[in-house]
């Protein structure tokens, strides 16, 4: 290579950075507290204001994959979405398990004056609401599980995991991206909607490769919640994609049959990350839970 020529690879990584920037720039500012910054919608149509509704974000993406999910606050909801450790330019250490990421969720909720909220996540934002719930029961007027499942990471999982450590640290974010897109994106929404695949690529790439290496290790040392899920007694209501391949509708049937008068909603043409590839029919179900429900 000549002085003043460029490699492809660097070609690459600056094409990956000026992609990211044009997806983040304007977005909304995050506020931040007791460690953890997060996205914030008041309630809004309503004279009377219902409660909050705290959601935790998917790995390897972020808070801001929540930004549909902020028009719940048309119902009357304060929607808080915390930005978990580590991730998206956060100087903090990033975490390395489930309970450390629950208890600073919690850390979160008592700053920000918030005693008792339906507390959900999708994906790894489930796994740490369900850690929320061991630890921290009072703090739940009502509970939802999306795209997730109570099950600790099988002896093929765990392996699978380690692999994914090995190539973050070798090939950094973009490969996380490559990898990871094809698993919770349905195929149609990668035919027929570039731009969303441009999104979720986007929030994979503004975490850094520790923060990436923290979650994995965070995923694959869970603890198994299966047992947990009968001790649920708030409203809870579960969603799955019709066509996620990472966490089948058929474990969250499972989990309805466990979780005594649970409701369960199947989101249809939509892979793992529904709450982003159907905004409207996973803010319609939130929006009957939360109004007859909770």
């Amino acid at each position: 290579m000549r002085f003043g020529e460029t490699s492809p690879e660097l070609d690459d990584v600056a094409h990956e950075r000026r992609r990211v920037t044009a997806l983040l720039y304007n977005e909304l500012i995050m506020p931040a507290a007791a460690r953890l910054r997060y996205l914030e919608a008041l309630p809004r149509g309503t004279d009377r204001p219902r409660g909050t509704l705290v959601l935790i974000h998917a790995f390897p993406l972020n808070a801001r994959m929540w930004e549909p999910q902020l028009a719940v606050a048309d119902h009357g909801w304060r929607v808080v979405a915390p930005q978990l450790k580590g991730v998206d330019g956060d100087q903090n250490p990033p975490a390395s398990s489930v309970d450390e990421y629950a208890g600073d969720v919690i850390d979160l909720m008592d700053a920000l004056g918030i005693h008792e909220a339906v507390i959900g996540g999708l994906s790894m934002g489930g796994y740490v609401t369900l850690a929320m719930f061991r630890h921290a029961p009072r703090y739940f007027l009502g509970m939802v599980l999306a795209d997730t499942r109570p099950q600790a990471d099988t002896p093929d999982g765990i392996e699978g995991r380690k692999r994914m450590l090995q190539l973050v640290r070798e090939k950094g974010a973009s490969a996380i991206a490559d990898e990871m897109i094809p698993k919770v994106l349905s195929d149609a929404a990668r035919r027929d909607h570039p731009d969303l695949t441009e999104r979720v690529r986007g929030l994979v790439l503004s975490n850094s490769t520790e923060s990436i290496a923290g979650a994995i290790t965070a995923l694959m040392t869970r603890p198994d919640s299966t047992s947990l899920l009968s001790t649920i007694h708030c409203p809870t209501l579960i969603l799955v994609g019709d066509e996620d391949n990472l966490t089948p509708p058929a474990l969250s049937e499972g989990m309805q049959r466990a979780i005594a008068g649970s409701a369960l909603v199947i989101v249809p043409a939509a892979g793992h990350l529904s709450s982003m590839e159907q905004p409207a029919a996973f803010n319609e179900a939130l929006a009957q839970f939360l109004g007859h429900r909770v």
